[in-house]
Order: C-alpha cells, then sequence, then structure tokens
C-alpha cells in the first residue's frame, strides 16, 4: 500500500492492528505524511511481512487474537531491528514494561491521536539508521570505537562487547549506551539523555529511558547496586562509571 503523493517514500511502516477501523486510521494519517504501508491483523502474519517486506517501523498491538505482540516483538528481534512502537489498550505498566524487555522502543495506549502515532514515527525516522545488511566502512575499525575497561563499542558497525562477548542490543539501546560511552565523564539527565536519542522534539513516557537502562544494564551483566559500567544518579539521571 504506497503512499500517497509523489515526492519520496517517508518510510516503510507495518501497521500490525486486528482492530480494522483503528488500523485503517492510522493508514490514513501515515499515508497523508507519504509513509509506505503495510497492515496485517494477526501475529504470524505480521513476522512474516516484516520479514518480507523489512519496515522500518511497526506498529505493534499487544492485544492480537493467537500470538501475542509480546510474543511477535521477541521473534521479531531475532531477524529485524526496526523500530517497534507498542499499540496497546492495556494500562498496567507491567504489560508495557514486557513489551519493552523484549525489544520494543517505544509505547503509546490507547485511546490515542493518530497524529501523535504519527509525529512518533516521523521522529524514529528522522534517528540515523545502519541497516543489519550494510558493511561498515573497510577503516570503520580504526575510527570511533569506544573502549571503556572491558566494555567496547563500535558505532560504525554497531557492535558492542563486553569481554570479548558480544552483546546484542537493540537500536534504542545501542544508541542510549553509545551516548554515555561517548561522554564518559558526563553526568546525563534523563530529559538530556533521551533528546540526545529520540530527538529535542520526543514527547512521551519521561521513564522510556529508565526502562531501556534496566535493559542494557541485564544485557551488560551490570549490577545496578554495585555498577561496573552505568551508574544511577539519584534524582537526576545516569551517567557511565565506575569502570573496572
Amino acid at each position: 500500500m504506497p503512499g500517497v503523493g509523489a515526492g519520496p517514500i517517508a518510510g516503510r511502516v507495518l501497521v500490525v492492528e486486528d482492530e480494522a477501523a483503528l488500523a485503517n486510521v492510522l493508514v490514513t494519517y501515515l499515508e497523508r505524511e507519504g509513509f509506505e504501508i503495510e497492515v496485517c491483523g494477526d501475529g504470524a502474519e505480521a513476522l512474516a511481512r516484516a520479514s518480507e517486506r523489512e519496515p522500518d517501523v511497526v506498529l505493534l498491538d499487544l492485544g492480537l487474537p493467537g500470538l501475542d505482540g509480546v510474543e511477535v516483538c521477541r521473534r521479531l528481534r531475532t531477524f529485524s531491528d526496526c523500530y517497534v512502537v507498542i499499540v496497546t489498550a492495556r494500562v498496567d505498566e507491567v504489560d508495557r514494561l514486557i513489551g519493552l524487555a523484549v525489544g520494543a522502543d517505544d509505547y503509546v495506549t490507547k485511546p490515542f491521536s493518530p497524529r501523535e502515532v504519527v509525529a512518533r514515527v516521523q521522529a524514529m525516522m528522522r534517528r540515523p539508521r545502519v541497516r543489519r545488511d550494510v558493511a561498515p566502512a573497510a577503516d570503520a575499525g580504526s575510527t570511533g570505537v569506544l573502549e571503556v575497561g572491558s566494555l567496547r563499542i563500535d558505532p560504525d558497525a554497531r557492535e558492542t562487547s563486553v569481554g570479548g562477548v558480544p552483546v546484542d542490543l537493540t537500536r534504542t539501546e545501542f544508541d542510549v549506551l553509545a551516548a554515555l560511552v561517548g561522554h564518559p565523564r558526563r553526568a546525563w539527565s534523563r530529559a538530556d539523555l533521551t533528546a540526545e536519542v529520540w530527538g529535542d522534539d520526543w514527547f512521551g513516557d519521561p521513564h522510556l529511558i529508565d526502562v531501556h537502562i534496566g535493559n542494557i544494564r541485564r544485557k551488560l551483566g551490570d549490577d545496578a547496586t554495585e555498577p561496573t559500567f552505568i551508574r544511577t544518579i539519584r534524582g537526576y539521571g545516569y551517567r557511565l562509571g565506575p569502570c573496572a
């Protein structure tokens, strides 16, 4: 379902929503902004289409029949680094945290403004993107590699390792960690770190950054009570350190 207009495609969006009326509203608003849209209401079909079409963003309803949105997101992350925005009617915070823990980047709750969803998608598309099938430049290994203690980040290849062991981060998790490692002595407020990763015009849950930090710590094996890499600054935000 191509975007409306003769201009360049703003991006590819897969809308996974079993409520046809809501899906149609999202399609209408996204197409007006030049996005190419695919729609499906089934989790298994969503995974198949994501594999075939390689969308830039997936708007994923949690309450799908059969294979639910959490499991779809979990499986999606095994082959795709697209942005995932959870769209849910579930008001329980646990549901949102589970979705973010398995690899989602953001969430919106029903009822919502379609313009808000479009704004979230547009903000994500403004972030730099490196596709998995694009190899880094030949000299990437000699430039920009960040190392702090046993932690190593290669921004060009978008690779992370601890003690030589690869760490599989989502795109958002990588961007958060890269910001911290890139400024190892800086204390980041939550607002500043969010703006660094999502952009100044992002709006949403201000505690979203805390969830991503928690996921990064878990993947790095970093104990929040005795941190090796990411230290919490109470009442303010985060900074890198202390590091071994």
